[in-house]
Parts: structure tokens; sequence; C-alpha cells
């Protein structure tokens, strides 16, 4: 039986960037449930690897800051595959520039904060917008956000505000996409995960290894466990949730006062 209900169906993915990737793990529960993906990466260098992750995978290019790709890709997804029903869009998607290290909250360059709110929060909704029309009026877009955004922590630094506007745009692209579809937005809002990109940020390890022993089990989130939940949310089965974000972070936010933690051989 299949439960999830995804045998078939048709879904973009943005966001593959390795093996370690969000997205990765996301692509591979679908292509396992027999869904049909058709991945969307950076660059050609980004494209090549994964072809070889995904041999057979249509792997096409777009640089998400620049809404004319956007618009090509559109065009050549279409060219290359007639009269296509999109049942999901997974954005798994998020840069920030810490090229110049750990700095202040308060010292973040103007240039750096929009760029990340660019291509971490409105490139989702000009994916949308173009692809509105290749989208099935049930379909669910699902994007990748952190278990909180009100833990001011100091090394992710201006990514918390930068999720925050990531999370609030769901609430109003399912209000505005409601008028003409049935259409749902969530966020899977995972805890500290081991992913190339987080390791480029500065002393993520430090905070990852708290958080693993900050979970309710003491063992780390696996990135499958959040592929797990985007894969429910890209289901029929998750059709009553709409505009939420779940969290999945193995119970850490409610284990921070945990009595090995808070302990002076704990800390």
């Amino acid at each position: 039986m299949d439960y999830f209900d995804i045998k078939g169906k048709k879904y973009l993915v943005f966001g593959v960037a390795n093996k370690k990737s969000v997205a990765y793990f996301i692509a591979q529960s679908l292509i396992s449930l027999g869904a049909e993906v058709i991945l969307v990466v950076l660059n050609d260098e980004v494209k090549q690897k994964a072809e070889k992750l995904f041999p057979g995978v249509s792997v096409y290019t777009c640089d998400l800051e620049k809404e004319n790709d956007i618009k090509k890709l559109r065009q050549n997804i279409i060219s290359d595959n007639n009269e296509l029903i999109l049942n999901g869009i997974v954005h798994s998607v998020a840069f920030a520039n810490f090229s110049n290290g750990l700095v202040p909250f308060f010292e973040t360059e103007k240039k750096d904060f929009l760029q990340a709110v660019d291509i971490s929060c409105f490139s989702l909704i000009s994916i949308v917008k173009v692809f509105k029309d290749m989208m099935d009026p049930i379909a669910s877009v699902v994007t990748i956000s952190i278990s909180t955004t009100r833990m001011a922590s100091e090394n992710y630094g201006y990514m918390g505000p930068v999720k925050a506007a990531l999370e609030s745009t769901l609430a109003f692209l399912a209000k505005s996409f409601s008028s003409f579809s049935e259409v749902r937005f969530n966020a899977v809002c995972a805890g500290l995960l081991k992913t190339s990109a987080s390791a480029g940020i500065p002393g993520y390890i430090d905070s990852y290894l708290y958080a693993e022993k900050a979970t309710l089990r003491h063992k780390a989130l696996k990135t499958q466990e959040v592929a797990d939940t985007a894969l429910f949310l890209l289901s029929p089965r998750s059709s009553g949730i709409n505009a939420q974000r779940i969290i999945v972070d193995a119970g850490m936010e409610i284990n921070y006062f945990d009595k090995d933690l808070t302990s002076s051989s704990g800390v």
C-alpha cells in the first residue's frame, strides 16, 4: 500500500548541493516512493555532481537571485516536459555571507542581509509566482527553516531574522493562493544538522554538539528525519495542514534546562 500516495507524482526540488543536503535526502525519498523528481541547482558545477548522484533525473541550473533565470528555468522545463503538472515544490535554499567571519549582529552589512533575504526568502515567492500555472490545484510547497527564530544564536547571526521572514511568507502565500486553489505552504523547521552548508557557519560544531546533548534522546537529529517530515507534508496525507511550521528537533526546545546540561559538569 502506498500510504503517502506519492507514486507517479511530480516534484520540483530546489537546493541539492551534495549528499549531505536536506534536498538530497528529500529527493531520494521521493524517488524511492516512485515519484518523478526534477532537480534545480545553482550552477553547472553542482549540476555535474547532482547528475552523478541522481542518474537519469533531469537537472537544471538557476541563479535564484535573478528573476529572469527563474523564468528561463520554467521555459526550459516546459520545453522538455510537455504538459507537466507539478504536485509539489521543495524550497531547500539558504545563503549567508560569512566571509568576514563572526561579527556582532548590529554590524551586519546591509548588502549581506539583503542578499540573504533575496536568496533564502524572496526566492520562494519568485518561484511560486513563475510556476503557479504549472502547479496542481492541490499541490504542496515545502520550505526548510530552523527550529526557532527567537533564540538569538550569535553564530547564526542575521539568518535568524531571515528565516523568520521566510516563515511569515508562508502565511501570506497560502492566503493569496487560496483565492484560486488549495495549494498548501508549510515549513519543516529543523534542529541542528550536519550539512555542508552548516559547516560554513562560524563556531557551528560547538552548537551542534550542544544540540545533540539537549535533545531528549541525547542523539543528534538526522537529516533523513527532516526529509521524512517533508515527505509527509508533500503528500496528500497532510492535506489539512497549511501555513504551518513543523518543528523537527528531537525535543530539544523543551530540554534546555536538563539537569545534565545545567550542572557544572555538563556545561
